[in-house]
């Protein structure tokens, strides 16, 4: 029988087994169940002991990007986000075993973790100044940079459901990145000022329809949204769906030359651009706008207007699905098999930005086309980089430029995952496709914003 003057208290010895305590209630004795005279104060100091090397043991979370370990690569990226909304820092560690994450460790860090099925590794922190250590070595092509606040997203998108879907949305749906939709009305009214970061979903800024004219004329989503479009263009008070499509680029130019962070794909990256330096000109023919286009309009285009582009010629035939020289789509001869682009080195330490932007389990990624498929290097600018090209057929795929105090991006292409995205195609799912290196080249771009910058040097 046990005296009612002990209290069973325990206490785990340095050698993991358990050690019973017992304390003499009257007395305030403390002692080991052999009869050791222990006191309190001991036992604290033991336990302190044993939870300090513990910490000491595993205090670091490692998120490694490299194509051996790593079994889902876009949920990678969600998990970093998440983690830097609860306010937490984060080393991104460029060209360490594909650009990977550091983190400090936490019990709900790992169960999310295990939750999204995102790999992970417990460091110590012998380990982790190893690793820090290494990466800050001069004869390293790498660099750890800090990420310091999520991100808030826009995206520019039109309300309802199109015949066709856009891959930065559904990456941050799957990823589980939230982000906000807004249109012109928004954009108009400085709604950009309140976000972070914009992409621009599959937009055609000079009113002209995405020049699905011959194909899709009749087709009644076609006419619904040319329709749609033209109401939403009286509301805001414009004549026509080109002025008022100006109006917003010009609004998306005004917030990235303010700071902001602007991501765009396929046809919203080159009629961008036209849109900006066609301003004032009437390029439109009567069946977009109903009246004809200006005489003699390509010699009125002002490419000192425009971000990327410049020296391009604009195609003039509404029947030709195509806006301009920019896009290689009808230029290529590539075939789909050999269809890939290269992702460009840069120097981790001196060049950070396009380092970020590049970071991947593979410097070699499968191409796919769109509406603007890639872009001809005699038309980009030499103010800007690029950052993945495919060698085969001489193009640009993927390019980042400063504009003022902001950046954008622009991304040849449709869906990564679907070499030839057609009008009505079931939309990609990305469970088949956690590891896509095409992918992954989107969620750096929605980071790049978390990370704190340094001046580029190239």
């Amino acid at each position: 029988m046990t005296c009612l003057s002990n209290s069973f208290v325990g206490f785990r010895n340095l050698f993991g087994s358990y050690t019973p305590v017992k304390k003499n209630i009257a007395t305030g004795t403390e002692f080991f169940s052999s009869g050791f005279f222990v006191p309190m104060k001991m036992v604290f100091f033991f336990l302190f002991l044993f939870l300090f090397s513990f910490s000491v043991k595993a205090s670091q979370i490692l998120i490694p990007m490299d194509a051996e370990t790593q079994q889902n690569h876009l949920k990678a990226y969600g998990i970093t986000y998440w983690s830097l909304e609860k306010g937490n820092k984060i080393h991104w560690l460029l060209n360490y075993r594909g650009g990977s994450f550091l983190f400090p460790d936490s019990e709900e860090l790992r169960k999310e973790c295990m939750i999204r099925g995102v790999s992970f590794e417990v460091l110590s922190d012998q380990k982790t100044g190893e690793i820090l250590e290494e990466i800050s070595s001069p004869s390293q092509n790498m660099e750890a940079v800090l990420l310091e606040k999520a991100p808030k997203i826009a995206v520019y998108s039109p309300e309802g459901n199109k015949p066709w879907d856009d891959a930065v949305t559904m990456v941050l749906t799957y990823a589980e990145i939230p982000y906000e939709t807004i249109y012109d009305e928004e954009v108009l009214n400085d709604a950009l000022l309140l976000f972070d970061w914009l992409h621009l979903h599959h937009e055609d800024f000079t009113g002209q329809y995405g020049k699905f004219y011959r194909s899709y004329r009749t087709a009644p989503w076609y006419i619904e949204d040319k329709k749609q479009a033209e109401a939403l263009a009286t509301k805001l008070g414009y004549d026509k769906v080109s002025e008022e499509k100006l109006a917003v680029a010009l609004k998306i130019r005004d917030y990235v030359v303010g700071g902001g962070f602007m991501f765009a794909m396929c046809s919203a990256t080159d009629s961008f651009d036209i849109a900006l330096a066609a301003e004032g000109v009437d390029i439109a023919e009567p069946m977009f706008d109903g009246d004809p286009s200006e005489p003699d309009y390509q010699n009125k285009i002002d490419f000192q207007k425009s971000f990327a582009f410049a020296n391009f010629i604009l195609e003039r035939d509404p029947m030709v699905y195509e806006f301009s020289s920019i896009d290689m789509t009808n230029k290529r001869r590539v075939p789909m098999d050999i269809d890939y682009f290269n992702l460009m080195e840069f120097s981790a330490k001196w060049d950070p930005i396009p380092t970020m932007l590049t970071q991947n389990h593979t410097m070699l990624v499968k191409g796919f086309m769109g509406q603007t498929t890639a872009y001809d290097p005699e038309t980009i600018k030499p103010t800007v980089l690029v950052l993945g090209e495919s060698e085969v057929n001489g193009e640009a795929k993927y390019i980042h430029g400063i504009k003022g105090n902001g950046f954008f991006t622009f991304y040849g292409g449709h869906d990564p995952e679907d070499y030839q995205h057609m009008v009505g195609d079931p939309k990609t799912e990305l469970e088949l496709h956690p590891t896509s290196p095409g992918y992954r080249l989107i969620l750096n771009n929605v980071l790049f914003p978390a990370a704190k910058k340094k001046k580029q040097k190239t």
